[in-house]
């Protein structure tokens, strides 16, 4: 994938798409990018996106925006990634700050149905995301082998830091297993600009990461907020759900935000398409203290993204010259396995294990998968399925 391929307007266009569309979590998106970007638009193919995919989930922060950070990034530059960044997000923020000021009023039973729904949505877009990747980054024994003991060891563990041990040991595990591995065939991710910018942006994350507290320290209004949302998204690994317990005693310890608002949020969080991360609008807007608002959203949303698309965007120039070494090339095909199981393991929990509840819930995600993997069908549709089957239910 060559930078400045396309142009920020088409960025644009494909990124409001998926902000509008895009529900079931962080790690949903991860199939939609794959089905709107690898195989409709083929802006990459299965081995770049791995390569990305397998970076963002190394970093702390978003993985799914960082994801859609880079993706824009690599095809049309810095206005590119920006307009993936905003398109992205802006639709999940309005929703959820519209939702901090309605609060009150949306608490019923066709609500929660259609929350449930948008779940199953998850179910089915998430297993076409793992068959495809299985079939394109498993293909012999040693990497299904790789993929099978990550989803073990996740699964069996519960601990969110075992992501990280688990891509370390796929990485080792490709070293042992997969010697004849060549470097990936074909373009590589290449970023506009080269290692100095990488390093200049690592360094800017470091700089807020060790200064905001000093700051916070000693002055009043916005900085102790902007302090305490970067911090969370610079020290949080997995992105989406694995930042709510961070996020909470962020804001509800202090008295920020009441525990019952908090938790509010947290499911209106799970009914929006777009990032998790955008949660941070409906926490910036419940602020205290004129803290709040519009003001209070934007300053939330901004804080709790920068440091993870500051750090992705530093890694790009090195992961690059990583991959193309031969010795790299071997790792990062035991880390795509790896990434493989720790998707398999997220098809189950949180996504399963959240969404089904009973068997008539198994048949109506089945359908969807169905409607995506063998009829190609487009993720509205199997949203419209899932959301009014699951409503419907409730009615009858």
């Amino acid at each position: 994938m060559s930078a400045r391929r396309g142009g920020a307007f088409e960025v644009l266009a494909a990124f409001t798409r998926l902000g509008l569309t895009s529900f079931g979590g962080p790690v949903a998106h991860i199939g939609y990018f794959r089905r709107e970007f690898v195989e409709r638009r083929r802006w990459l193919d299965d081995t770049q996106f791995a390569h990305l995919l397998a970076l963002c989930q190394f970093l702390p922060g978003p993985a799914s925006s960082q994801m859609g950070f880079s993706l824009g990034l690599l095809r049309a530059g810095w206005t590119g990634a920006l307009a993936a960044f905003i398109a992205f997000t802006l639709p999940s923020a309005l929703l959820l700050f519209a939702f901090a000021m309605l609060l009150p009023s949306l608490d019923n039973a066709i609500g929660q149905a259609a929350i449930h729904g948008l779940k199953l949505v998850a179910v089915a877009v998430v297993g076409q995301g793992v068959l495809g990747m299985a079939r394109q980054l498993c293909p012999d024994a040693p990497r299904a082998s790789i993929a099978v003991a990550a989803l073990a060891l996740v699964l069996v563990t519960g601990l969110a830091w075992m992501q990280l041990v688990v891509v370390a040991g796929g990485a080792l595990a490709g070293l042992v297993l997969r010697r004849s591995v060549a470097p990936p065939a074909g373009p590589p991710l290449t970023p506009p600009f080269g290692m100095r910018t990488g390093c200049v942006l690592f360094a800017a994350f470091l700089v807020l990461l060790l200064a905001l507290p000093v700051l916070a320290a000693r002055a009043d209004g916005f900085f102790a907020v902007v302090e305490a949302f970067y911090r969370a998204g610079a020290l949080v690994f997995g992105g989406g759900h694995v930042v709510l317990p961070l996020l909470r005693d962020t804001v509800v310890a202090p008295g920020w935000v009441s525990s019952d608002d908090f938790l509010a949020g947290y499911g209106a969080a799970q009914a929006v398409p777009g990032p998790m991360f955008s949660f941070a609008s409906y926490l910036g807007a419940r602020l205290p203290d004129g803290h709040g608002g519009a003001l209070g959203a934007t300053v939330a949303l901004l804080s709790i993204f920068l440091p993870g698309l500051l750090l992705v965007a530093g890694a790009l120039p090195l992961w690059r010259a990583i991959a193309d070494h031969p010795v790299a090339a071997r790792a990062v095909a035991g880390v795509n396995a790896a990434v493989v199981g720790l998707l398999a393991a997220a098809l189950y929990d949180p996504v399963w294990t959240s969404a089904v509840r009973a068997p008539v819930d198994v048949a109506i995600a089945a359908i969807a998968f169905v409607m995506l993997v063998a009829w190609r069908a487009s993720p509205l549709l199997a949203v419209a399925w899932c959301v009014a089957a699951s409503v419907g239910l409730t009615l009858a």
